[in-house]
């Protein structure tokens, strides 16, 4: 049997994909996808994204507050470590900075990032960390709030190749998304050369950032075997090895978690 590979990181909880969870779920067994992991954006919303893990037993959530939400509950440590105690919930976040869509003093956004890792630390979940133009401070306070206790993953990876080698050595791994199949990412597609096949994930974010040759169309997790297939052909090797990696990279970052 060909090895199952794991999106590590999805939205199936997204108005996009109201009713459609049988489907989506039948075409990732028709695609090889044995597993998904949905990542929390709101306190609000999160009752969903524990839903459908109640519901199918091959997806796992994340619980957070998104470094771009703006409205809604704040969260806190409190509550982030007992949403975290489900067994479902497999990791914090998602988490981090942005610095692309907001303007001003984003004091309040690195505030509640240092409460994700708190928790994180804390509930013993790895972090599942967001950064976009902000790689910098991101870095920084991970390593000022001693994130590598538990580690976690950079998802949808767009940053240096220098950024990489810090998160690598902050103890993270490093999550590749349609975006390293774009024909015009060459820096990213430079990472998912050089990080050890033992620290890489694959993952969709869908419904967002459609592979090629799927691109313009909506994401779903079915369609990660095409970011395996091209971090495959960088590196040099069969997509078939790089599912026996990503997958055990998954299951060992988040086993304790599963095996609870």
């Amino acid at each position: 049997m060909s090895a199952l590979l794991v999106d590590s990181h999805c939205h199936l909880d997204f108005p996009d994909f109201q009713g459609r969870e049988d489907e989506l779920l039948a075409a990732m067994k028709a695609n090889g996808v044995g597993w998904a992991l949905i990542a929390g954006v709101t306190l609000e919303h999160f009752p969903g994204v524990l839903a459908l893990t109640r519901r199918f037993p091959n997806l796992y959530a994340g619980v957070g507050v998104h470094p771009d939400t703006q409205d809604g509950q704040e969260a806190d440590e409190d509550t982030l470590i007992r949403l975290a105690e489900h067994p479902k919930v497999v990791a914090i976040g998602e988490t981090g900075l942005d610095y692309y869509r907001l303007e001003g003093d984003l004091e309040w956004q690195r505030e509640r990032f240092r409460t994700h890792i708190r928790a994180a630390r804390r509930s013993r979940k790895p972090l599942i960390i967001h950064t976009r133009e902000a790689a910098a401070d991101t870095l920084r306070i991970l390593e000022e709030e001693g994130a590598g206790e538990v580690g976690g993953v950079f998802h949808c990876f767009t940053e240096t190749l220098a950024v990489a080698e810090g998160a690598l050595r902050l103890g993270f791994h490093i999550s590749f998304s349609g975006i390293v199949t774009f024909k015009n990412a060459l820096e990213i597609k430079e990472v998912a050369s050089f990080v050890p096949l033992d620290r890489i994930l694959v993952e969709t974010d869908a419904p967002y950032l459609s592979p090629v040759p799927h691109r313009g169309k909506l994401n779903h997790p079915a369609l990660v075997r095409h970011v395996a297939d091209e971090v495959a052909r960088l590196r040099g090797i069969d997509t078939e090895a790089l599912a026996h990696a990503t997958t055990a990279n998954f299951f060992r970052l988040f086993g304790a978690a599963l095996d609870a």
